[in-house]
């Protein structure tokens, strides 16, 4: 087995292991006929509209995708850039930090004959704007629901807290890279130059991460020259991320109206489930898994009951991680596949 390979599998080990711990413990004491029989009454209607929901989601990337190859005179067709979205999410999904994504996304590129340089970069407008429109809006909706997320977030603040800080660090560090990749490039070399000195790290990592360093900056310094020129196109990716990022926010006020429910308001579940990512996205778990879970449970209660919250965490999670999980991996399968065949048929 590849090593890569191995990678992915321990890591979907990892997600399986993290994940059955988390339903040990928000599901103890519960019966699970009874859960069973609670799903078994959410609206069949309202639950497809969380599945199209989460569809638009997936979409909403392979739109950014699809436009940026466009501007840059790729004619990809639609549906291969919903391929690379869905394999983006599948193994961002399955890696900690959602890190794995961007560079298979990347890789499947490459095999369909488009440029490292042409995917870094919309990778790398993808990342900006994609942690960008998240702060924003929780800033937006913290400011705006301040007495709704006092009322039934207050038992995750430190936790969002966090999460804002890291969001915010991570943004601004990605933005320092954009205005200032020189300084990034001197400060990573320094910091490698001193770890292989002091016999911390092996020549061959240090060449390894020498030359990642270079193409990151590289990358960064093309992307700054591209966003002064194209204003516009940055412009049109935020609004379209920002379309995106509600779809999936969205999905919960879907599982709360599927259970009849209608005394919160959309903006009031909206601006919750926004506080959620917040306070989860960054933290270095697969698909946020657990954290995500906890904090649904300390933010949802009060407002689903504790009759239907477990249920509605289950269907939450089960259209907006669940489901992209595995038809992400169905479809990565079949690219991988497709793959495989068509390199065979060029060998013969």
């Amino acid at each position: 087995m590849e090593k890569r390979t191995l990678k992915y599998v321990l890591n979907l080990l990892f997600v399986a292991l993290i994940l059955g711990l988390t339903f040990r413990l928000v599901f103890s004491g519960q019966e699970i006929p009874e859960i069973i029989a609670d799903l078994k009454t959410a609206s069949p209607v309202w639950i497809g509209a969380g599945v199209l929901l989460v569809f638009l989601h997936v979409a909403g990337e392979a739109s950014v995708i699809h436009y940026m190859l466009r501007k840059l005179e790729q004619k990809t067709p639609f549906l291969r850039c919903l391929k690379y979205s869905f394999i983006g999410f599948f193994f961002s999904d399955i890696t900690p930090s959602a890190s794995g994504g961007q560079p298979m996304q990347m890789v499947y590129m490459k095999k369909d004959g488009i440029r490292y340089g042409h995917s870094a970069l919309i990778m790398m407008l993808i990342t900006i704007v994609y942690k960008a429109v998240l702060v924003i809006l929780g800033g937006l909706f913290l400011i705006l629901r301040r007495e709704t997320v006092a009322l039934y977030a207050s038992r995750m603040i430190w936790l969002l807290v966090l999460g804002f800080v890291l969001n915010i660090a991570f943004i601004a560090l990605l933005v320092l890279l954009v205005i200032r990749p020189k300084w990034v490039r001197k400060i990573g070399l320094k910091i490698i130059l001193w770890l292989s000195s002091h016999r911390l790290m092996k020549q061959k990592t240090t060449d390894r991460l020498t030359a990642k360093i270079n193409r990151i900056c590289d990358t960064y310094t093309a992307g700054a020259k591209y966003i002064r020129q194209n204003p516009h196109v940055i412009l049109r990716i935020f609004l379209l991320t920002t379309v995106q990022r509600l779809c999936q926010f969205a999905v919960t006020w879907v599982v709360y109206r599927a259970y009849g429910l209608n005394s919160i308001r959309f903006i009031d579940i909206l601006a919750l489930q926004i506080m959620i990512a917040v306070a989860a996205e960054m933290l270095p778990l697969p698909g946020a898994a657990g954290i995500t879970e906890g904090c649904f449970l300390l933010s949802f209660t009060g407002i689903f009951g504790e009759d239907l919250v477990r249920p509605a965490l289950l269907l939450s999670r089960g259209l907006t991680y669940y489901l992209v999980l595995i038809a992400g991996g169905i479809v990565t399968f079949a690219a991988h596949t497709a793959l495989v065949i068509k390199e065979r048929k060029h060998k013969e």
